[in-house]
């Protein structure tokens, strides 16, 4: 009985010696990988990267990691001279297949992103004392407010439109629904509104071959999800 209690202690050692290490190993290798995609995708910031699964001495044996989650922070892109400021980038990769090194990320079998927008920075993109706030959705479309900066256009004033927000592959769109009659009726005045409520901005730094796919208004700001499958992944 004794020599039987005496294995059973050096088994659950054994176990949590191994559990220790594991740990130790997926901590390296997440750090590794943060550093690896930040200076891939040319972040300024190191991303936070969580590994998952367990045993992850196992997945690497395999060359093959269940899934792979990234907070890459904030990014910015620019159109016309103005840029657009994405307040949060998160990525979550399944299947991940490693590269013949076992430090190099090859491909996952999908992913799936989110991307959030706040209203101050979409008003800071448009410009122009432009501001963009919440709308709700309307017919299954996303929305906002846009208030124009008309104080030069006579006879105009208090002017308030309502505008979608539509995502294709890696673009973000803003178009007003309609401008309304009393400034349709004056060219100067359609044209500078639209000007300021029209907008197209490409989100080049998302990551693999990820396309932009739904968007969502919410009050805090614009929700944006990403999908793909066989995405190829750098470093």
């Amino acid at each position: 009985m004794r020599a039987l209690k005496v294995l059973l202690s050096i088994v659950v050692i054994f176990g949590v010696l191994l559990v220790i290490g594991d740990r130790v190993a997926v901590g390296y290798a997440e750090d590794m990988a943060a550093d690896k995609i930040r200076s891939s995708q040319g972040l300024s910031k190191t991303p936070e990267v969580s590994i998952k699964g367990f045993p992850f001495l196992t997945q690497i044996a395999g060359r093959n990691l269940t899934e792979v989650d990234a907070e890459l922070g904030g990014m910015s892109t620019s159109a016309e001279g103005r840029t657009l400021r994405v307040d949060k980038l998160s990525a979550q990769f399944h299947d991940v297949t490693l590269g013949s090194d076992y430090t190099s990320i090859q491909s996952a079998a999908s992913a799936t992103g989110n991307a959030h927008i706040t209203y101050a920075d979409l008003t800071k993109a448009a410009g122009g004392g432009v501001k963009i706030s919440y709308a709700g959705e309307k017919d299954g479309r996303s929305q906002v407010k846009i208030t124009p900066n008309v104080s030069g256009i006579p006879l105009v004033s208090d002017l308030q439109v309502t505008g979608s927000i539509t995502v294709s592959g890696n673009t973000v769109k803003l178009r007003a629904d309609e401008i309304p009659a009393m400034c349709r009726a004056l060219a100067a005045c359609q044209s500078a509104v639209r000007s300021q409520t029209d907008h197209v901005w490409k989100l080049d730094q998302l990551p693999g071959n990820l396309a932009l796919d739904k968007v969502v208004t919410r009050s805090d700001g614009i929700s944006i999800s990403a999908s793909g499958t066989n995405v190829k992944l750098p470093g």
